[in-house]
């Protein structure tokens, strides 16, 4: 079996080229790495190297070794990181989100979930969803898809229903719901990471201009001090960051009732984790608001 450090300094002299920079790199002396080198192809019964005086380089079987080399390093590096990743993930219950709304519904039933239970504040793409449950970097993800696959299978938790906090006296706010069509052309604050969200409103609101805020603070700030619509689902009465009696202003919540302003909301997660994450999806479930 030949050993990673040869490995490594076959490919830090494909790097650097002699002898002396890449001792220099790995921090050993030039000795060490042209003992380590002959040990190599030794070990490997091919000649690597093209010795002239005063002067070493590949031969052709050297450079597709170097490349060879690489790529097991890298693989190596996987297998500790997925290793030590798995474990974890046993020991620590890890959720995952893609929308900003279910975080709240599990910082509300925090109480009732496991204590190694540990929820990632950053948003993941829709697109890493089936990835992170197989690199086991995640024990539960919420988004909007349902995922059925030989490994990983979804469950329904709820529905998340967009509303939008308008004027009192603007014209739409005299009505029970709006739709987005009825919005057409306003101005509205938004937080930058909405996931899912975002596409639907800039998609569903023709000429809409939408004043993207990255910091929470920034946000609730301009909202309080100025008069325009921002948006809320039924998830937003978990969020601690809005005050239990908000400050008298002239907004009035308003649900939009279109079909694409309702995102089903499902938790997913591989098959062979479903006994132990069935008690954490029905306190989910429990927890969930109405629309």
């Amino acid at each position: 079996m030949i050993e990673n450090y040869l490995l490594a300094e076959l490919v830090a002299f494909g790097e650097h080229g002699t002898l002396a920079q890449t001792a220099a790199a790995l921090h050993v002396t030039q000795p060490t790495v042209t003992r380590g080198m002959q040990k190599l192809e030794d070990d490997l019964g091919v000649t690597l190297f093209d010795r002239q005086p005063n002067r070493i380089t590949l031969t052709a079987t050297g450079k597709l070794a170097v490349t060879r080399a690489a790529a097991v390093l890298r693989a190596n590096q996987a297998f500790v990181e997925q290793v030590q990743t798995f474990d974890r993930s046993h020991q620590v219950f890890r959720v995952v989100t893609t929308l900003p709304g279910p975080k709240l519904v599990v910082h509300h039933a925090q109480t009732t979930l496991p204590a190694n239970l540990e929820l990632d504040e950053a948003l993941l793409a829709d697109d890493q969803v089936v990835a992170q449950l197989r690199n086991a970097a995640a024990t539960l993800v919420l988004s909007d898809h349902e995922l059925l696959t030989d490994d990983v299978e979804s469950r329904y938790l709820g529905t998340e229903s967009l509303a939008v906090n308008l004027d009192q006296f603007m014209y739409q706010a005299n009505q029970p719901s709006v739709t987005f069509a009825e919005l057409k052309g306003l101005s509205f604050l938004v937080l930058q990471d909405i996931g899912a969200w975002r596409a639907i409103i800039q998609r569903e609101i023709p000429d809409a201009h939408f004043l993207y805020q990255a910091q929470r603070q920034a946000f609730t700030e301009i909202t309080q001090y100025s008069d325009f619509p921002y948006f809320s689902t039924n998830l937003s009465a978990y969020d601690p960051q809005v005050p239990a009696t908000p400050r008298e202003d002239n907004r009035v919540r308003r649900p939009i009732s279109d079909a694409s302003a309702h995102l089903p909301i499902y938790g997913s997660y591989l098959t062979a984790q479903r006994h132990r994450v069935t008690p954490v999806l029905r306190a989910l479930t429990a927890a969930w608001p109405a629309e």
